[in-house]
């Protein structure tokens, strides 16, 4: 099942072009939409409304103060598949860069094809496994709350080793690069046009499967964690100090894993 962005019309906001290699959106397919419509509204203040036609199964695009988030889909009733966070790149090209990932050793799902009348999508997986989108944006070309609580502030792509995938988005973005965090750390920073947009950490081979991961900004990461557990979700990593700011690892209530981050001053 793919995802479905229609259009709720256009403004120069909505329509300002995202650079190529900057995560623009995020999305989550679920088994049950309504329940997690009540988790991350309860969580975080979304509120919600069906884009457009659900020929691919029920869809909606989460909003804070009439403004883009995240997108929600619910998978089919047979699709025992497990749930997660995709993030999705920008590019100026899905179709270019759906031959790229081809022939750089990645995997291509779904696409390219088109979302409505909001822009080109492909979804894959990059040689290490972990599963990205690809974003053209037309009407949608991102989301258009960064910097709000409730909003995706941070994407960080855990793999087993950060070199290894490094020149597969290099190839397919044409990233700069630095390294991150101390000597021990397997940590890099991507940077577009000067400025970090994402960043890729090496967890070793003992990681279980290789994953990007959403950070969503909140104003409280231990109360917000709290909330999670009384919304029905999982903490699975205690709040704690990082590099960007305090920061927990949870689970909502399907088990999609993301973050929560109160960036530092």
């Amino acid at each position: 099942m793919t995802e479905v962005w229609g259009s709720s019309g256009t403004s120069e906001e909505e329509t300002r072009r995202q650079t190529p290699g900057t995560p623009c959106w995020t999305s989550l397919l679920v088994h049950d939409l309504e329940t997690t419509e009540e988790f991350y509204g309860g969580l975080f203040g979304w509120d919600y409304y069906t884009p457009g036609p659900r020929h691919m199964g029920p869809y909606v695009r989460a909003t804070l103060d009439g403004r883009d988030v995240a997108g929600i889909g619910e998978l089919p009733p047979d699709r025992q598949l497990e749930g997660g966070w995709t993030t999705y790149l920008a590019s100026d090209d899905a179709d270019v860069c759906a031959e790229w990932i081809h022939c750089c050793g990645g995997t291509v799902g779904v696409g390219p094809l088109a979302a409505e009348d909001a822009g080109r999508l492909v979804l894959a997986t990059d040689p290490a496994g972990a599963a990205f989108g690809v974003w053209q944006g037309r009407r949608l070309t991102g989301s258009r709350a960064q910097g709000t609580p409730g909003a995706p502030v941070w994407h960080e792509l855990v793999t087993y080793e950060a070199a290894v995938v490094l020149k597969f988005y290099r190839a397919l973005f044409g990233y700069e690069s630095k390294a991150a965090g101390t000597v021990d750390t397997d940590a890099i920073t991507l940077h577009v046009d000067g400025r970090p947009v994402a960043a890729i950490r090496g967890a070793g081979p003992a990681l279980e499967r290789p994953h990007w991961m959403t950070y969503f900004e909140v104003a409280d990461v231990d109360a917000a964690a709290r909330r999670v557990t009384e919304l029905g979700g999982r903490v699975l990593g205690a709040p704690a100090p990082g590099p960007a700011g305090r920061v927990a690892k949870v689970a909502d209530p399907e088990g999609a894993v993301f973050s929560l981050l109160r960036s530092a001053p």
